[in-house]
């Protein structure tokens, strides 16, 4: 990295965003050189309290962006989470990147393994779309293939475990995941080193099987966890006869089923170089969080 590169972060104000703009203050990049990205000028005030520039965009809006990419070097480009139209955002903001002449892009892919039929097909298909686009553009760029946000883990672990065990249409597949401040400290580790360009990473801790889940939690807390594998048709009858909402109930049911497909298994130790170090295993955020999260309102 160039030592006045100006480097700017889209989706600033949510908490993966946030977390690399912190991560690159810490890492000693100058505020000065910092752009954050938002959409929303009622959430930027933890922003401005790390004294880095704040500049306004939106992906539905091409203009906001030619405006607030205008002088930048590096892009950290945070996939968007309106799924219906992502691509189409998607493909305006590498075309704003391109026409704005920034230097670099970094996107925030979804780690995953090829098979012949996806079940989060929804998901991975706006994802390689946005991939190939920025290969086709011209731009030097790394891709960024994030595992599942282990911080989200007990959403697929349900609120009743203690009761009625692990409970998901998983099979014995297995799922790579890592902390979400651990990812964003990656994205900011390779915004300010050199070596990536033109490279794809999977960034997760490890795989873990959701029986392998259960019996850590079991002898984390004494208690026997049970882990029930049903259809994913099941599943969602279910889990929506019990008042989940739909759409969540989908999300949870198709990555839990892809899981059991192999898709979203992973071994992969390039997160761990990206680092310099090796990063929170699920067993360490089982003991540190989830415990005391969960036990406390064990009656």
């Amino acid at each position: 990295m160039k030592k006045k590169d100006k480097i700017l972060i889209t989706g600033a104000t949510g908490y993966y965003g946030y977390a690399v703009v912190e991560s690159l203050i810490e890492n000693g990049v100058n505020e000065s050189l910092i752009y954050a990205m938002a959409r929303d000028d009622t959430k930027v005030e933890k922003l401005k309290s790390l004294n880095v520039n704040i500049v306004f965009g939106d992906y539905n809006h091409y203009g906001s962006m030619l405006k607030a990419f205008s002088g930048i070097d590096k892009l950290l480009f945070v996939s968007s989470n309106e799924l219906e139209n992502r691509s189409m955002q998607h493909i305006q903001v590498v075309n704003a990147a391109v026409e704005s002449n920034v230097k670099y892009i970094l996107y925030t892919s979804q780690d995953h393994k090829k098979v012949n039929f996806s079940l989060i097909e929804s998901v991975l298909n706006s994802h390689l779309a946005t991939e190939n686009a920025i290969k086709e553009s011209g731009l030097n760029y790394t891709i960024l293939r994030n595992g599942l946000y282990m911080d989200i883990l007990p959403l697929f672990l349900g609120d009743k475990i203690f009761l009625h065990g692990i409970y998901l249409p998983a099979g014995n597949g297995k799922i790579g995941l890592a902390l979400r401040s651990e990812m964003a400290e990656t994205a900011a580790k390779v915004l300010i080193s050199n070596g990536h360009k033109n490279k794809i990473y999977s960034v997760c801790e490890n795989s873990y099987s959701f029986s392998e889940i259960a019996e850590y939690i079991s002898r984390i807390t004494g208690k026997n966890i049970t882990y029930l594998s049903p259809s994913l048709d099941t599943f969602l009858k279910t889990v929506i006869d019990q008042g989940m909402p739909k759409a969540c109930a989908k999300v949870i049911g198709g990555f839990a089923s892809a899981t059991r497909h192999g898709e979203l298994d992973s071994d992969s130790l390039q997160m761990a170089k990206l680092l310099g170090r090796k990063p929170v295993s699920v067993e360490q955020y089982l003991e540190e969080i989830f415990y005391w999260k969960y036990l406390r309102n064990v009656v």
